[in-house]
């Protein structure tokens, strides 16, 4: 039988994300709760990344529908659903913020434009700063405002995630970048789908990065001195993001053919050096 929480601790290791670097010098407890976290998102955004049949993938994301259902009323099937009633225990998660994570990976399935900011904010809000309020209640926190932050931070995140995987998402035909702001930097949706690296597209990204800072900068500035200390692995993965970005934008956008990434090392020696400066 697989032992639930070496499936997560799995799950997350082989991705590689940022995510996994900003948790690995928290007390075990926590560690294993953001772990069986981390890899419920995973397990769900794999649903809607790898299943090119939307009737089976829909049919996939009901069931974990259900698995959520199972870890506050019943036995879970998945390792994951497992992992997750038991840190349930000593970190309750809401059930309604799980569910909402599916919703947002629901979206990808229905939509593959977004009309305006708003609507990619809605977006962003499922599968993101969700995330980040869940994630704040793991790593604890005293003042309420903490929430804000973790708020602000999920969509700083999604939006670093969006401009630099604008090249990746146009090859499974989809496109976050907002219509409205399309055509006000006249960067037709063909341009981007046939990877065409435009002064406009530089343009539209210099815009979208802008949008990105500020959400930085507002979810710093509503951290209270009292959760900072807690609340470190969220400041440690917003360092690497946001050196993630300044990459980018050094690069002069160029996110069309490539996937611009951080080496394990240098991930590593951020983390460790955010973790210490607290």
């Amino acid at each position: 039988m697989t032992d639930p929480h070496a499936y997560c601790q799995e799950k997350a290791a082989s991705s590689g994300s940022s995510f996994y670097y900003s948790f690995m010098f928290l007390p075990p407890e926590r560690r294993q709760a953001i772990t069986a976290l981390y890899a419920f998102c995973r397990e769900v955004d794999d649903v809607v990344d790898e299943c090119h049949d939307m009737q089976i993938a829909q049919t996939k994301l009901d069931w974990w529908r259900q698995q959520v259902d199972q870890i506050y009323t019943g036995t879970p099937q998945h390792p994951v659903g497992q992992a997750l009633q038991a840190v349930n225990k000593q970190f309750p998660l809401p059930r309604e913020q799980l569910l909402e994570i599916i919703d947002g990976m629901q979206m990808d399935l229905q939509q593959t434009r977004y009309l305006d900011w708003k609507a990619l904010q809605l977006y962003c809000y499922r599968v993101a700063s969700v995330v980040g309020l869940l994630s704040a209640e793991i790593f604890g926190y005293s003042n309420r405002q903490t929430l804000k932050y973790a708020h602000d931070l999920g969509m700083a995140f999604q939006l670093t995630n969006i401009i630099r995987d604008v090249g990746e998402d146009a090859r499974r035909g989809r496109i976050y970048l907002p219509i409205d702001e399309l055509q006000r930097f006249n960067v037709p949706a063909r341009q981007i789908l046939d990877g065409q690296h435009t002064d406009g597209f530089r343009e539209l990204m210099a815009f979208q990065t802008q949008r990105a800072r500020q959400f930085y900068d507002q979810a710093f500035a509503q951290l209270p001195d009292e959760d900072r200390k807690a609340q470190r692995p969220g400041l440690v993965m917003a360092a690497i993001y946001r050196t993630l970005l300044d990459e980018i934008e050094a690069d002069g956008f160029q996110v069309l053919d490539r996937r611009t990434s951080l080496t394990p090392v240098r991930k590593i020696w951020i983390a460790g050096r955010t973790w210490l400066r607290g």
